[in-house]
């Protein structure tokens, strides 16, 4: 598990979607202009399926649904899920809208498992 601190240079790095929408604007819009590379250098963007069978240092998953009726849609095939979950070697973030999510039973697992081992933050602790 990477440190905070840790140097990165070394590390690859996974952004991976469900959506293929989502990831053709993460490649359309640069991922330069994030200034992520300065950071990790070799970052590979892909949807889940495209991702199968590899794996890199750091894993991004964005899960972006978020709606009023806590639909999950396409999230809802957790094979695919465990898929984009386990494509990571030393650190894994989740990136999500845990009131939508939380309302299915597998994600409701995953948010509380990542409470109880303090792996959890929600996006006002940074604002």
């Amino acid at each position: 598990m990477l440190e905070m601190g840790e140097d990165t240079s070394t590390s690859n790095v996974g952004i991976i979607s469900p959506y293929r929408g989502q990831v053709k604007f993460m490649r359309e819009n640069d991922v330069n202009d994030l200034q992520l590379t300065v950071t990790y250098p070799q970052i590979h963007i892909q949807t889940i399926d495209a991702f199968q069978g590899q794996e890199r240092d750091i894993i991004y998953i964005s899960l972006v649904r978020s709606n009023t009726e806590s639909e999950i849609g396409f999230l809802k095939d957790y094979r695919r899920m465990n898929v984009a979950m386990t494509r990571a070697k030393k650190m894994l973030v989740v990136i999500g809208d845990s009131a939508t999510l939380g309302d299915d039973a597998f994600y409701k697992g995953f948010i509380d498992y990542c409470h109880e081992h303090e792996g959890y933050k929600s996006a006002w602790e940074f604002i």
